[in-house]
């Protein structure tokens, strides 16, 4: 939550910055513009400045709370206490005797545990004590191991450095705090500070090392190119298929009323549906194989495909098609020149969102007996907790995901120049 609102803080910055700035090159360049009413959206194009900002803000988050070396150490979040503290605890008899013991709080990173040292010498009622605990983790101690006064004997412990504390009840430390269960145990919590495990976020630096090391050494006798190859080509096979079906599907849909009645609450009944709940029954009818996979990414693009085809057919300015039967085209020239030129801009629409789905499914599809692909590794990574391994993952299947998807916006560049224009 601390980092949301961090970024939601940088983000309302760098707008009012931008806009200041904008501002005052616009009164320079007003001439130039053209004039952009609200929710013209042919006349918004991204501001690179803001997607330099955007990145570049990620990252800072990133390496801040994870106590990364490539961020200046005065940005980090606070870390975890590491070091030694105390703290005193009084322990009291049935009869009302009291005697108090100094624990000593050894913290240390998870990695670099110390051995336990022996406790010091001391006598009395609550004897002193000696715990090594994990920095960001808690650990329970049995203070009554070591005293003359037993628990079993009806002895408790009734304050923590002079303050009260009953079963249940916390105090605070200068360390952290000390719980008390309801059996009379202490749970010791050293203050967690607000960076993040390296088990739940590793840092940048080790995301980097990990992918180094997978590119020279591979993953689970496979090279890191062609876990992303096969990735690559199951997501570019079923999509492919998808396309071409679900395309000439969506031409007949938005051209036939009987065809559209005829498919379309199949296509709408199938469309919310998500592909990982076809998993079952693509194991049953196609099996474990690389022809299950294939199936499942078809069907993750296919109705996608079909109602961008539909749309774009349905949203062909009738006009269009009056003008050219009045010039006497015939049924296939009107669909060479009118229908189909005007629908690519949606195909392209709903092609980028296919390819989107079916990066997401990659994952789900490998599952399933695949001994190679970017979606196995992250599966495999995340069973021994390999965090570095998922995020690498998660950051190669966005790059290339991103990659088709800009390939895509300058094929639709070249290829349909009309779009946008009447």
């Amino acid at each position: 939550m601390i980092a949301i609102l961090i970024y939601a803080a940088i983000f309302a910055l760098c707008f009012v910055l931008a806009s200041l700035v904008s501002r005052g090159v616009g009164r320079k360049l007003v001439g130039m513009r053209k004039t952009v009413t609200f929710g013209d959206e042919s006349a918004v194009t991204a501001n690179r400045l803001a997607s330099v900002f955007s990145i570049l803000t990620v990252f800072l988050l990133w390496g801040a709370f994870t106590g990364s070396k490539l961020v200046p150490s005065f940005l980090h979040a606070p870390g975890p206490f590491v070091g030694d503290a105390a703290f005193t605890y009084t322990l009291e008899t049935p009869d009302g005797r009291q005697g108090d013991a100094r624990v000593t709080v050894i913290v240390r990173p998870a990695n670099a545990l110390p051995a336990v040292p022996a406790a010091p010498e001391s006598a009395g009622l609550a004897r002193d004590d000696v715990v090594v605990v994990p920095a960001q983790r808690s650990t329970l101690i049995q203070p009554d191991e070591n005293d003359e006064a037993k628990r079993a004997d009806g002895a408790k412990i009734v304050a923590i450095d002079g303050k009260p504390i009953a079963p249940g009840a916390e105090v605070d430390t200068d360390f952290g705090s000390v719980t008390m269960s309801q059996r009379g145990a202490l749970n010791i919590r050293p203050y967690p500070g607000l960076q993040m495990e390296p088990i739940w976020l590793p840092s940048p630096e080790a995301v980097w090392s990990r992918l180094v090391d997978i590119a020279q050494h591979g993953f689970r006798n496979y090279t890191l190119l062609e876990h992303l190859g096969w990735s690559m080509l199951r997501v570019l096979t079923g999509f492919g298929l998808g396309a071409l079906v679900g395309i000439p599907l969506g031409y007949a849909m938005g051209l036939s009323g009987w065809v559209r009645g005829w498919f379309e609450p199949i296509v709408e009944f199938m469309r919310p549906v998500p592909p990982l709940a076809l998993i079952p029954l693509v194991i049953i009818w196609a099996g474990i194989g690389e022809a299950g996979k294939i199936i499942l990414l078809f069907l993750a693009a296919l109705w996608i495909m079909a109602i961008a085809a539909r749309s774009g057919v349905s949203r062909i300015n009738l006009t269009k098609v009056h003008a050219a039967y009045s010039l006497g085209a015939g049924k296939w020239q009107l669909m060479r020149h009118v229908i189909i030129p005007n629908s690519l801009p949606e195909i392209f629409t709903g092609a980028r969102v296919a390819m989107g789905v079916c990066w997401g499914t990659v994952v789900a599809a490998e599952l399933v007996a695949a001994e190679k692909g970017a979606g196995m590794m992250i599966m495999v990574a995340s069973r021994f907790q390999n965090t570095d391994i998922v995020i690498m993952g998660i950051i190669l299947i966005g790059l290339i995901g991103f990659g088709i998807d800009l390939l895509m916006r300058w094929a639709e560049r070249m290829l349909v120049p009309w779009k946008g224009k009447s």
